[in-house]
């Protein structure tokens, strides 16, 4: 029960989304509110709705006395909506609190509830609009690129392009034999030619520049560069239209020619880290071609500046995908594409390239990719180039000699997290422990996380550690008592002690009044809101 009385606590302190949904619900909450509120979050990809606590935060729990025959209710809601809601009840010390588990709709079917297909709109609900039940009606329509371009021929493919997905395929292979096999049977065991005829996949990789202008000219990318980045005019603009293993290394190289480099000095050797690292931007353009939305018009962008590169690529994220789970989840979208660069060594068809993102740019001390201009019509990520934290660089390094293992992507993004003082992904929590084993996470008071002392000893900060790790518990008590010896005979009123501890939360702040009043240091005078606080036992 600890752990989810912890876990709650970290729900709590999210931001409210269209995942996540609190209601006081005191005394009742309809059940066909409910309905309607679970409908909007199977079709948002599932989500959490969790009675008994206020909507704005700070929220605190008030409890709740709706649904008391829980098993009653999730028959209901499986009976409406055909989904499968898991319930749990919190008895948490100020209240009972009910939390609805709604998994997320299925691929390609939205859910509905008397006849509307319900979303989240603002603070509350509305039907979807009609380009968004399409979305979600095309993530059930077979892939794209494995279809077959009518009109396209084998004359179509550059043999250029066509010679290098060979050499690279019966390489990684180890398969020479690959080199001497006639081309219709090469593409057909890549199965880029169906029935003898030329699949989208073909053209996005190998087509000639014709070809594509033919038949699927958005299949291009656009490389633009701009010396500031609120610039509205480009320094160079380059636009590639042809088969991708084409293009893709000249691409890297016009990149690359105005990539900056950081050196700082690592004890008696420097160090240079350059802005963008080539395998994170690579891995973001493999992505955008293997993932982006064919079926739509626009072009994929790609937009340096000294110290940020954004690829932006036509349609949002492929089915079960978010910028939340991008890390553990795979889903490709163009599977046909994945595959044949797989065959030649470019992706690694087991994953998506984002955990080789998040790893070079956090082992480089930088922040992570950033997906956050995403949204259902576009991905957009941003690679930042500008190195954050020297130190940090060197204390991963130490970290991982001394625990004489390598530190996953999933470390690396929870000690970033509580580097840079942010929540840490749900999914991330299991990853705490055995970072507090080998001492590259301390746990101090409330749960609270933060880096070890040696680190900030390491960086000539300790001050920073105090003040990070906060302030001890008979600290906080002596601050406490001090402020209501200085109230004088009018006491305190409990909302000041949210002024005199900002860090802490009202039920750790009834914990430390209640310790000072069992110890005969201070006494309440007055009921609820009321109440004032005055040094002393009070009356017996």
């Amino acid at each position: 029960m600890k752990e989810r009385l912890e876990q709650l606590r970290t729900w709590m302190e999210a931001r409210e989304d269209e995942h996540l949904e609190f209601k006081e619900a005191k005394a009742r909450f309809d059940f066909e509110e409910l309905v309607k509120y679970s409908c909007a979050l199977a079709n948002e990809r599932g989500g959490r709705i969790i009675l008994g606590v206020t909507d704005k935060r700070p929220r605190r729990v008030v409890g709740t006395a709706a649904f008391q025959k829980l098993e009653r209710t999730k028959a209901g809601l499986v009976e409406r909506l055909h989904l499968r809601v898991e319930v749990e009840e919190l008895a948490h010390p100020d209240g009972r609190v009910v939390v609805f588990h709604v998994p997320s709709r299925p691929v390609g079917m939205p859910v509905q509830y008397k006849g509307a297909y319900w979303m989240r709109a603002g603070d509350g609900l509305a039907p979807m609009t009609p380009d968004m039940l399409q979305r979600i009606f095309a993530e059930a329509q077979p892939d794209f690129s494995a279809q077959r371009c009518l009109g396209a021929h084998i004359e179509d493919l550059d043999p250029v392009a066509v010679a290098r997905f060979r050499s690279r395929w019966a390489e990684k292979s180890r398969r020479p034999d690959l080199t001497e096999a006639p081309l219709p049977r090469l593409l057909e065991d890549a199965e880029l030619l169906v029935d003898g005829a030329v699949t989208y996949a073909a053209l996005i990789l190998l087509g000639t520049r014709q070809a594509l202008g033919r038949h699927l000219a958005q299949a291009e990318v656009i490389f633009e560069y701009r010396a500031d980045e609120a610039a509205i005019e480009y320094q160079q603009r380059k636009e590639y239209r042809e088969g991708f293993l084409l293009f893709h290394d000249d691409l890297w190289n016009t990149v690359n020619l105005r990539n900056t480099v950081f050196s700082y000095q690592d004890g008696l050797f420097r160090r240079e880290i350059p802005a963008l690292n080539e395998g994170a931007v690579r891995e973001g353009i493999l992505n955008a071609v293997s993932h982006r939305d064919y079926r739509l018009a626009g072009s994929t962008f790609v937009r340096q500046c000294p110290t940020k590169i954004e690829i932006v690529s036509p349609g949002g994220f492929p089915p079960e995908i978010t910028p939340e789970t991008i890390l553990f989840r795979q889903s490709p979208r163009n599977r046909r594409i994945a595959e044949a660069l797989a065959k030649c060594g470019l992706v690694e068809r087991s994953g998506q390239g984002a955990d080789r993102m998040f790893q070079a740019a956090l082992r480089e001390g930088k922040l992570p990719p950033d997906f956050s201009r995403s949204d259902a019509y576009q991905v957009g990520l941003a690679l930042h180039g500008t190195v954050q934290d020297e130190a940090f660089v060197r204390f991963l390094e130490r970290v991982g000699a001394e625990a004489q293992r390598s530190l996953s992507v999933e470390d690396l993004v929870v000690l970033d997290a509580v580097r840079r003082g942010v929540p840490i992904p749900l999914s991330l929590r299991e990853r705490v422990g055995p970072l507090v084993e080998i001492g590259a996470l301390e746990k101090v008071a409330r749960g609270k996380l933060v880096l070890p002392k040696r680190f900030y000893t390491f960086v000539g900060k300790p001050g920073e550690y105090t003040r990070r790790r906060g302030l001890d518990r008979e600290t906080q008590k002596a601050l406490l008592l001090r402020h209501i010896q200085t109230s004088g005979t009018a006491g305190a009123p409990f909302e000041e002690f949210t002024q005199v501890l900002p860090a802490a939360s009202r039920n750790e702040l009834k914990v430390l009044l209640r310790e000072l009043k069992a110890e005969g240091c201070i006494h309440a005078r007055g009921m609820t809101r009321a109440a004032r606080w005055h040094v002393g036992p009070g009356e017996p």
